[in-house]
Formats: structure tokens, sequence, C-alpha cells
């Protein structure tokens, strides 16, 4: 199937932005790790990116057709068979049928691939949440990623629930720079209670 997307594209330049490095499917971060209980731990291991947050987002048409909706969310905040099992059933997309035609799917599952987390491992939260997945895993929302439940790990309910977030997928509701691909926790501003610090 990967082989017949790369013709895709080719044959129709419907690629807008393409990966700067690509993945060694047999390559693995130590920043992770799996212990005795087959949970992951993280080692906090700081080499390996170049940069902070993850790539922006550099294609109008998927911006515009996903982000009309709901926040939309950057190619490199999670795998690229996230975005393949996301896209393939998108009648049910969260409760909402959210179905497109074939050939506008195909464009916005060709841009989400070739972005995807393991194709900008030198963006520090691509790399950390593409580290965090196990092969066995396939999730389609990054809230059920071990790396963003880590760095959530500290929000109350009543801070998630309050109508001016509502839901913990509302990412601008809380990082400010998110739309630009910055997470940084100096950025995030929490509506009615202030600054978070995940230490």
């Amino acid at each position: 199937m990967k082989t017949l997307l790369i013709i895709a594209i080719v044959l129709t330049g419907s690629l807008m932005a393409s990966p700067n490095e690509h993945r060694d499917d047999n390559y693995r971060s130590s920043s992770y790790y799996e212990n005795e209980r087959g949970e992951y731990r993280d080692r906090d291991d700081r080499k390996g990116y170049s940069k902070v947050g993850v790539a922006p987002i550099r294609n109008a048409f998927y911006k515009i057709e996903c982000g009309s909706c709901h926040f939309a969310y950057q190619p490199g905040l999670l795998p690229e068979k996230s975005w393949v099992k996301l896209m393939s059933n998108l009648e049910n997309h969260f409760q909402t049928d959210a179905s497109l035609e074939a050939e506008e799917n195909k464009r916005i599952l060709n841009y989400l691939v070739y972005n995807s987390a393991e194709k900008f491992r030198d963006y520090k939260i691509s790399r950390k949440i593409d580290d965090s997945i196990r092969r066995d895993e396939t999730p389609i929302a990054v809230s059920d990623t071990r790396y963003f439940k880590k760095e959530h790990r500290k929000l109350r309910r009543d801070m998630v629930e309050q109508k001016e977030v509502k839901s913990i997928a509302n990412c601008m509701a809380c990082h400010k720079t998110a739309d630009k691909g910055s997470y940084e926790e100096r950025y995030i501003n929490i509506p009615n209670y202030g600054k978070y610090e995940n230490d």
C-alpha cells in the first residue's frame, strides 16, 4: 500500500510538503522504554532532535477542510499508521460523519502520511510521540498517546470541562501558539487558572 501511495503522489503531484528525513523502520529511539509491566516510560532523552514543537501546517487545503470543524492538528502529531486508520473511517469520525469525496480524501491522506511523526523526528514532539507508541498500537487521537497523557497528567477535570476549554482535544484553548506548531510550556495559559507547569 505504501508503494501505491508513493506512486499516486508522483503521478498526481498532490504532495504539498515533503519530509526532510525518512525513518528506518528498524530504528527506535531510546527515549522511551518498556518496563516489566509492559508500560512505556520516558528516559527524558533530549538528544536526537534539533527543533522544538512540531512542523507547522503548510497545506491550505488540509487546513481549510479539516480546520473548519476543529483544530487542524499538525501531521507530525501522529504516525503514518494512525493517519491511514483515521482517514479510512471518516463516516464515523469521533461520532461525526466527516466523509469526503475520494479525491479529497486521497489528497489529505497523502499530505498527512508524508508529513507524519516518523518523517519529522528532528522535531521534539513528533519524536516523543512516535517513540511513545508501541508497534502494536494505532491511536487515532493524539490524546490517546502515552506522551500526551504524560504531559497532561496534572490537569484536573474542572480545568478541562470548563466552558472555555470543553475538551482535552481543544489545543488552542490553553496552548496559545499551537496553531504555529509550538506547544512550549511558557506559552500555556489555562483559562481561569493561568500558567501550567508540568514538573
